[in-house]
C-alpha cells in the first residue's frame, strides 16, 4: 500500500511593488471600478498603497456628490418616508367624501373644525409678507387695516422725513401691502348672508 503523497506547497505570491522580494500576503483593491479584483503586497507596501489610495481620484465634483448620495442608501433606491409600508387608511386622499355622506362622522367633523380653526388662526401664505410690512397680526378687519395704514403713511411720508429716500421706499412697500390686503380682505371675510326665512 502506498502512502499519501503530499502536494508540494505553491510558491508564495510575490509582492507587486517593483523590486520587492517579500511575499505578497495582503490584498488591496485594484481600482474603484474593480473593487473585487486585487493586487497583492507585503505588509509595508500594502500600507503604503493604502495611504496613497484615493477612491475619488479623477472624478468631477458632480460625480463625487452623486456617488456619496448613492452610498448613503447603500447603492439601493430610496423613497420618501410614508410612501411604501406606511399606509395610513385615514389619510385624506383615502377618505374623500364628495357627496357629503360622511360629513357628520366624528373624524370628518373634527377635520372640518381643525381646517376652519387654521383658516382663522393663520394668514394665507400670499398675505404674510404684506401683514409683516403693515406690522399687523392675523386675522385683521378692514377698519384695523385702514387705521394702521393711515398711521404708517403719516410716519413714512417723504414730507415728514425731509425727503429721506429710505422712508420713500418704505412708503411704497406700505402702499403695495395695503392695496393687496384691502383687495383680499372681503374675499377672506365675506359679509354674512341673510338667514333663510
Amino acid at each position: 500500500m502506498h502512502g499519501a503523497v503530499e502536494e508540494p506547497e505553491a510558491p508564495p505570491r510575490p509582492c507587486e511593488h517593483p523590486g520587492c522580494p517579500q511575499p505578497g500576503e495582503f490584498r488591496a483593491p485594484r481600482d474603484r471600478l474593480h473593487l473585487n479584483q486585487y493586487r497583492w503586497f507585503c505588509l509595508d507596501h500594502v500600507r503604503e498603497y493604502n495611504r496613497a489610495w484615493d477612491y475619488y481620484k479623477g472624478m468631477a465634483p458632480s460625480e463625487i456628490e452623486a456617488n456619496l448620495r448613492a452610498d448613503s442608501g447603500w447603492q439601493r433606491p430610496t423613497w420618501p418616508l410614508g410612501r411604501l409600508g406606511g399606509f395610513n387608511p385615514f389619510e385624506s386622499e383615502y377618505l374623500r367624501d364628495p357627496l357629503g355622506i360622511l360629513r357628520d362622522t366624528p373624524l370628518h367633523k373634527s377635520r372640518r373644525e381643525r381646517t376652519q380653526k387654521n383658516r382663522h388662526d393663520e394668514p394665507p401664505p400670499e398675505l404674510r409678507a404684506a401683514l409683516g410690512v403693515m406690522d399687523l397680526a392675523w386675522p385683521v378687519d378692514a377698519s384695523t387695516l385702514r387705521a394702521r395704514y393711515k398711521d404708517l403713511a403719516k410716519r413714512f411720508h417723504p414730507d415728514a422725513n425731509g425727503g429721506d429716500k429710505s422712508a420713500e421706499e418704505r412708503l411704497k412697500d406700505i402702499n403695495r401691502a395695503y392695496s393687496l390686503l384691502r383687495k383680499r380682505l372681503p374675499a377672506l371675510n365675506p359679509a354674512p348672508q341673510p338667514a333663510a326665512g
